[in-house]
């Protein structure tokens, strides 16, 4: 059978044809890379000019309302300002140096180093110390919630309700309540606050030094030591009828209010209605030192029966005398900074606790079991295998707390309003900003914003860098 011209014989190669495909597609395949290649760093068939076209309006709005402001504050801190707030004159960088040397100004500066030292890290800890605890509790997820709901409340909100559980006029707030309790459940409080001696003829001292007779008494003689000042309408339970003393062995006496409801009666004697104080403290006092001490009934008697021969001075010390506590100043000048980071630490908390439980969720529970199991303990798994694994995510919580702490403004400007006189004391750098721009001071107002600006840079880029790390 002859083979048709042109045709290759059987079981030989198609050379022509196979040319011909090797070159058609090598044609093909250039062509192809010519017009579809995608650029580097692009998506195939993408037009760039469409993309700057969709993101023109958003260029727009940011340099409208971020890059012009920026600029022109640059430029206007390097001028004062006339009373009325324009533009007087080029100083240079004179602005930034009163930043420093304001004594209110500075004292914002101060303020916010505190912040940024203590802030960030004590929100981290409790944050860590949360996410930890929220592992081995059953109902994890609500707790979570519970600690995270202050980040949905407004800051505005927050430091109104702060005020009122600060609050020590004129009426006593949540902490001062709390604070009494844990006070007057450890320490004994003052029996009679109020009273004071009748008749500075028996009587010389003080609240704080205590009340000292000026006479001396032998033993056998019954002493009088008549005081008032008692809550007569309301009288403690610890008082009742007062006894007039008898003459015995040692000294003995009575100490009572020598005054009754409706007035009558004999000053310095003891009459009917009048209260002896129960549970005073008495000290015989001889040559200026305490040789004895006793509490006195509640009907106002006390004796010392041990004192059989000199004269003695008796005593009432300051103990039983003097306001009792009522809490503390929390918006005082030394309270108000830590308050007010309380708050911000009531806030924030949450946000820690989720960023770094999501973090131990993605630790390999195969590593903390088999460390479990070759006998380690809690804390040896805790500081050798999960403290290191979140380290990149304590990171990122602790740089993001530093930013907002930078900013903090709303929080201290809230709780100034009701600190009263204490209230520059607590100045932040964006508080002062604000109220230099409301005094017309705008170059100064100016160079704070800048200043801001710069703080917050740095640790922004940290975590823009952390964040393209951890993508790659």
């Amino acid at each position: 059978m002859s083979v048709a011209e042109g045709e290759p014989a059987a079981g030989a190669p198609a050379v022509g044809s196979s040319v011909l495909l090797e070159a058609e597609r090598r044609t093909t395949g250039r062509g192809a890379r010519r017009r579809h290649a995608p650029r580097p760093g692009g998506a195939p068939g993408e037009r760039r000019w469409l993309a700057w076209l969709f993101l023109l309006p958003a260029i727009v709005m940011l340099g409208a309302i971020l890059l012009y402001p920026l600029i022109y504050s640059i430029v206007r801190s390097l001028f004062s300002d006339t009373p009325t707030g324009a533009v007087r004159s080029f100083v240079g960088l004179h602005n930034y140096g009163a930043i420093f040397t304001d004594s209110r100004s500075l004292q914002a500066v101060k303020n916010n180093v505190y912040w940024i030292v203590v802030v960030p890290t004590l929100i981290t800890i409790v944050g860590l110390i949360f996410a930890v605890l929220t592992e081995r509790i059953r109902w994890s997820a609500v707790f979570k919630t519970v600690l995270f709901m202050p980040m949905a409340i407004s800051a505005l909100a927050s430091g109104i309700t702060f005020s009122l559980i600060y609050a020590d006029q004129p009426t006593r707030g949540l902490g001062n309540a709390v604070a009494i309790g844990i006070h007057d459940t450890f320490s004994s409080s003052h029996p009679y606050p109020s009273v004071h001696p009748r008749d500075t003829a028996v009587f010389g001292g003080s609240p704080k030094a205590g009340y000292t007779t000026h006479q001396s008494y032998p033993a056998g003689s019954p002493v009088l030591l008549p005081v008032v000042g008692l809550n007569l309408t309301h009288p403690p339970s610890s008082t009742a009828q007062a006894t007039a003393p008898t003459s015995g062995t040692g000294i003995s006496g009575v100490v009572w209010n020598d005054f009754r409801l409706g007035g009558g009666g004999k000053p310095g004697a003891v009459d009917l209605g009048e209260r002896g104080l129960g549970g005073m403290p008495v000290q015989a006092v001889q040559n200026g030192k305490v040789v004895a001490s006793t509490t006195s009934a509640s009907n106002g008697q006390f004796s010392f029966p041990s004192l059989n021969s000199g004269s003695y001075q008796l005593r009432l010390p300051s103990s039983a005398f003097g306001q009792p506590f009522n809490g503390y100043s929390w918006l005082g000048a030394s309270l108000i900074t830590p308050a007010i980071m309380v708050v911000y630490l009531w806030i924030y908390a949450g946000f820690a606790m989720v960023l770094i439980a999501a973090g131990m969720a993605a630790i390999p529970r195969d590593a903390l079991e088999a460390a479990r199991v070759d006998g380690a303990t809690e804390w040896q798994v805790f500081r050798r295998i999960t403290a290191p694994l979140l380290a990149p995510v304590l990171v990122v919580v602790f740089v993001t707390l530093a930013i907002n702490v930078l900013k903090v403004f709303d929080v201290v400007y809230v709780l100034q309003q009701v600190a009263g006189g204490s209230a520059g004391v607590a100045d932040v750098l964006a508080v002062t900003l604000f109220r230099d721009f409301g005094n017309q001071q705008y170059g100064l107002a100016s160079a704070i914003g800048v200043l801001l600006v710069l703080l917050v840079v740095p640790a922004m880029i940290l975590n823009i860098r952390r964040f393209r790390r951890d993508q790659t």
